[in-house]
């Protein structure tokens, strides 16, 4: 044998596997049936898969379940997963068996196996076992859909609230800084009614804001861990006490509150909640994507579009046309919106399938869930970073369009009624004047009557009609 590779040995025999990785032959195994696409579980989920390790030795080390001494090592072992030290020792495909089942052996073995050298032992020496200690009292079928409701729990709390928090500042404060920016409304993408800018920046923020309560919404459900369930739902081979205080263990290394499902069955052969959950991150998505071509759209130009807003210079826009400004990081998250859209499919398709007691697509749905998570906060921190905190107001062009726009017309109807008013719409735009000449013109207002009806600003506030005082 190679000095470069090591003999290890499950229950088909022996394996080679790399002399200096810590991962064992079933990983090994799986290395080598994978060849799928390259692509592994990332940080989120390798962390959570040490979470539920640790979370579960402790809990067996306080039911007597397992030795102190063998319990440490693997917390010890498991706390180096969590940290991210052990990133590269998990080499598996995301598409693999759909129990995920490989991906648990993956951490049992090379907790195993660093468990084992700090215990002073070697590698490969079995000192602590990757099924009877490191497993004991689980299966990959309680632990993998475990592990999902942790990483994405996570995902979502410590990673896409706190950016659209970001977000929602630097709307936030754009709709102060351009409250006093009155402009043309737009409906169907023709001129409408006035609205200051501050009042649209307003409904984006909103939508934000929403989209915050949406994601924090989705937290319940992805409380529930199915850890204890082991094979099927029964809780075979686990201590009665043991789901219940593994999440007490995995709630104080996360600082979030976990809790044993309701139902193990449940939990296990259906993924409704990660569905549920990720319903939100689409909505999300599209929040997002809504307001980046909003925001497009009002930059557009700069001389031959709406231009009412001028975008960050963040790149050169073009390698043919000189001086050409995109708005490249909004298009960046319109493109996200439709990666999201695409997860979504995948992972709606697998939380609907899986027979009878198991769900057999639990790697698929995690990968795409913490990818829509990840994709969509760094899209929202930087969209709030780097293109709405510096979008500043045209807010002289913005004056000169909303002076000539046909929908101003509508404020004259309880003036001179709604026949009128159309006639003085369509001779301004025929004879290309304002509202404001052509009411006056036809004798319908006088000057001082049509300042008063024809106040852009004043159209942006509820106004009571009727009111004589």
């Amino acid at each position: 044998m190679s000095e470069d590779y090591r003999t290890e040995e499950d229950s088909l025999g022996e394996m080679r596997v790399p002399a200096d990785a810590y991962w064992g032959a079933q990983t090994q195994r799986a290395v080598e049936n994978f060849p799928i696409s390259g692509i592994t579980f990332g940080r989120r989920f390798v962390r959570a898969l040490g979470v539920v390790k640790k979370g579960a030795a402790q809990a067996n080390r306080d039911l007597g379940l397992i030795d102190d001494g063998t319990a440490d090592a693997v917390v010890a072992a498991a706390d180096e997963v969590i940290a991210g030290e052990l990133d590269d020792q998990f080499p598996v495909d995301v598409f693999q068996t759909g129990s995920g089942t490989s991906s648990n052996m993956n951490a049992n073995e090379v907790i195993a196996n660093r468990a084992a050298e700090i215990a002073g032992a070697g590698i490969g020496d079995r000192v602590v076992h990757p099924n009877d200690h490191v497993n004991y009292g689980q299966s990959s079928n309680d632990v993998i859909p475990t592990a999902m409701h942790v990483a994405a729990l996570e995902a979502v709390e410590k990673g896409l609230v706190p950016a659209l928090e970001t977000l929602h500042a630097e709307l936030e404060t754009k709709e102060a800084a351009f409250d006093g920016v009155v402009k043309t409304g737009r409906t169907h993408l023709q001129d409408a009614t006035p609205i200051r800018l501050g009042q649209e920046f307003g409904g984006y923020r909103a939508q934000v804001a929403k989209g915050i309560e949406r994601a924090e919404g989705a937290r319940s459900n992805l409380r529930e861990l199915a850890l204890g369930g082991t094979a099927v739902g029964t809780g075979l081979n686990t201590h009665p006490e043991f789901p219940e205080l593994a999440a007490e263990y995995i709630s104080e290394e996360t600082g979030i509150e976990f809790r044993e499902a309701d139902n193990h069955f449940e939990a296990q052969a259906a993924h409704d909640a990660m569905a549920e959950a990720h319903g939100a991150l689409r909505t999300v998505a599209g929040s997002l994507n809504k307001v980046a071509n909003d925001l497009r759209l009002l930059a557009s130009g700069p001389r031959n579009g709406l231009g009412e807003v001028e975008q960050p210079e963040n790149q050169p826009g073009s390698s043919i046309m000189p001086g050409k400004i995109n708005p490249v990081v909004a298009e960046s998250v319109n493109q996200v919106h439709k990666q999201v859209v695409g997860n979504d499919a995948a992972v709606s398709a697998g939380a609907a399938r899986g027979e009878i007691d198991l769900n057999l697509y639990k790697p698929v749905i995690a990968h795409n869930f913490l990818e829509s998570a990840e994709l969509l906060a760094n899209a929202a921190e930087t969209f709030g970073e780097r293109f709405v905190a510096k979008l500043e107001a045209n807010a002289d062009h913005c004056e000169t369009r909303v002076e000539q726009s046909m929908a101003l017309a509508t404020a004259l109807n309880p003036a001179i009624g709604y026949d009128k008013a159309s006639k003085v719409a369509k001779t301004a735009l025929k004879e290309d004047k304002s509202v404001r000449e052509a009411a006056i013109e036809a004798g319908y207002l006088t000057e001082a009557e049509a300042d008063e009806v024809l106040d852009p600003e004043a159209m942006t506030s509820r106004v009571i009609l009727g009111d004589d005082d």
